[in-house]
């Protein structure tokens, strides 16, 4: 079977946070989904494919009293000359949490999204 899943991906206007050995960018977000997230690449940024990275994601936008975010644990999946393709790696459980919700109300269909959690479930497993 050569069907690749593909997963919604959301466009959020938000600034994410990039770490990597002691150097960061703050770039802003063009869209996230279950599998991963398209930043805008910052300058001076000098990443490669397959690096690993740490990425925050503020979901009040910085301005509110909520401070939640969406870290997670991904590598360098694409890169095109103004953007950077992550795939996710790890994400804790209140992080997936957090990105269920948003897909959910970007969603508008919950069928949709509990099949994409099926399908990164069953792609986790075969990994």
């Amino acid at each position: 079977m050569t069907e690749k899943r593909r997963f919604t991906r959301i466009p959020f206007e938000a600034t994410t946070h990039i770490v990597s050995a002691g150097e960061s960018w703050h770039s802003p977000l063009i869209d996230i989904s279950l599998k991963g997230a398209l930043l805008e690449r910052p300058d001076g940024w000098q990443g490669k494919l397959g690096e690993h990275f740490s990425i925050e994601l503020n979901l009040d936008g910085g301005g509110g009293e909520s401070n939640i975010s969406i870290q997670m644990e991904a590598e360098v999946a694409h890169l095109e000359d103004n953007h950077i393709g992550f795939n996710c790696l790890h994400i804790s459980l209140e992080s997936i949490t957090h990105l269920r919700r948003l897909i959910e109300l970007n969603l508008g269909d919950e069928s949709i999204l509990d099949r994409e959690l099926a399908a990164l479930i069953e792609n986790k497993e075969i990994e």
